[in-house]
């Protein structure tokens, strides 16, 4: 029997074959799905967006993501698999793997979760039984929905105890925090927010944790990327246990990842699979695993700079503008603002800016007096537009562009089209 070359080894690069995204043929087979993805493209072009969470890939991480890697299924782990044929899933999983550790200075790491809230459920269910106590932020304070909110199944599985910012600095209170871990001894200590602007104390939840012998999980979903960036203090040296998005400041593909201490490595992999999940997604891990790579460059680093740079220059000019800065400030990718100082609720805002092409999202404020769905606040973030190269000076004009979208309804069209010459001088996805 001959040897079997690889094509890719008789070809040059050029001719090598791609069993991936075919745009004219999903517009040839179902052109109105083909319309849509134009339609969001054309969307996320023309406008800015500023929602905190949300980021724009890189080419190659959409490529991993539209490959063939999508029809393995591989339940198990690399050489511990429940399917044949996973040798060169495997692969990518361990790279991945190698290149998360490396990167995070971590003992562990896990790329199957499927999202950030998965990671979360699998946290839980390595470490707490239902009924038991977890100490974690109240959602209204700038906490998760799996946090313990009582529609999630954090709240209505766990006995959760919250703690949230002091009323006059806006900043997490750690002598509440130990207070109340004092009081009510709970299993798992959480950290990590979805709507707090400031530097987390790693260093004091681990001695709230150690002090009353809890587990400290960390939800750094979002900003784990500015961690990768070396951009602020990573928690991972303090916890036992670190989960979080694979997207937002991170840059890489929805997803979710776990990071940990090696005496809670098979805890945590039996809770993601099978406790939590089946199959992982193996295109997604290898996207993570593009991201990482990605995430460790001299150019991410930068990058991740640049995004807090621009999240307080935003800040600031919002500030400038009659609009408060919630706890005063920002140190990552976020700001938390209060609109009350202009007698408008986060919902109008969010619906005005949209008018005017400006994509940013409604956010409660601490203590605030709105339901949340109506909202006191709004939150900005930066990653996004820091993607696409804008910079400290752009954020004043966003800034000025956002006040006039509040405070003049009726120039919509006209601000929409100062926003699209401002897009078009640092466009997404650029083919030029």
């Amino acid at each position: 029997m001959g040897l079997i070359v690889p094509l890719r080894t008789l070809l040059p690069m050029t001719h090598v074959p791609f069993w991936g995204p075919d745009f004219s043929m999903l517009a040839a087979e179902d052109p109105e799905i083909a319309d849509i993805l134009l339609s969001e493209l054309d969307r996320a072009r023309a406008g800015l967006q500023l929602i905190a969470s949300e980021n724009f890939t890189s080419p190659a991480v959409l490529a991993a993501l539209g490959s063939t890697l999508s029809n393995k299924y591989a339940e198990g782990y690399p050489g511990r698999r429940y399917y044949g044929g996973c040798s060169e899933v495997d692969k990518a999983e361990i790279i991945g793997i190698e290149r998360a550790k490396e990167l995070f200075g971590a003992e562990h790491a896990n790329l199957q979760p499927h999202s950030g809230a998965s990671a979360n459920i699998a946290a839980y269910g390595a470490f707490v039984k239902p009924g038991e106590t977890v100490l974690a932020m109240s959602l209204p304070h700038g906490g998760h929905l799996t946090h313990g909110s009582k529609v999630n199944f954090s709240g209505r599985w766990f006995n959760i105890v919250s703690y949230g910012v002091r009323e006059d600095t806006e900043l997490i209170d750690y002598d509440e925090v130990r207070d109340l871990a004092i009081t009510h001894q709970p299993k798992m200590i959480i950290a990590g927010a979805t709507a707090y602007s400031r530097l987390i104390d790693f260093a004091a939840f681990r001695a709230i944790a150690d002090e009353v012998g809890a587990v400290l999980m960390v939800d750094a979903a979002h900003f784990i990327g500015l961690v990768a960036g070396k951009a602020i203090p990573s928690p991972v040296p303090y916890a036992d246990v670190v989960c979080f998005t694979t997207h937002k400041v991170l840059r890489g593909p929805r997803g979710g990842m776990i990071l940990s201490k090696a005496e809670h490595a098979a805890k945590l992999d039996k809770a993601v699979f099978p406790m939590m999940q089946g199959g992982p997604l193996m295109h997604a891990v290898a996207a993570k695993a593009v991201a990482l790579k990605e995430a460790a460059s001299p150019e991410f680093a930068e990058y991740a700079n640049n995004v807090i740079a621009n999240a307080q220059a935003l800040a600031a000019g919002l500030d400038a503008h009659g609009m408060r800065t919630v706890s005063g400030g920002t140190d990552t990718h976020l700001a938390l603002i209060d609109l009350r100082g202009l007698g408008v609720t986060g919902a109008v805002a969010e619906q005005l800016c949209g008018n005017a092409g400006i994509t940013l999202n409604k956010n409660a404020i601490p203590y605030d007096p709105q339901p949340p769905m109506v909202a006191s606040g709004i939150r900005v973030g930066t990653p996004s537009v820091t993607t696409q190269g804008m910079g400290v000076a752009d954020m004043t004009e966003v800034a000025d562009l956002i006040a006039r979208a509040i405070a003049e309804p009726e120039a919509a069209a006209e601000i929409a089209v100062a926003v699209g010459a401002l897009v078009a001088r640092h466009p997404a996805y650029d083919r030029s």
